[in-house]
């Protein structure tokens, strides 16, 4: 008796949300902590609150700096 032919189940998974700290998205745009603050209060720059905690999505980094580059730009 012969088995079935094995097949492989993909599942489609979404990439991993990589989330920073606020102290390291300031390090990764070289701004202080106030600047930072500043940014997420009025939206410029995403996050998420999980908890009490503050987390800064990479993709937000990213898009925050092309909307930045795109505005000097014109």
């Amino acid at each position: 008796m012969t088995s079935p032919p094995f097949t492989i189940l993909r599942t489609e998974v979404a990439p991993a949300l990589d989330l920073l700290t606020v102290p390291q998205g300031m390090a990764r745009l070289q701004l202080g902590c106030s600047a930072v603050y500043d940014l997420l209060r009025t939206g410029q720059l995403a996050s998420i609150a999980l908890g009490r905690a503050r987390r800064i999505p990479t993709h937000a980094l990213t898009d925050f700096i092309r909307t930045r580059l795109e505005q000097e730009a014109a």
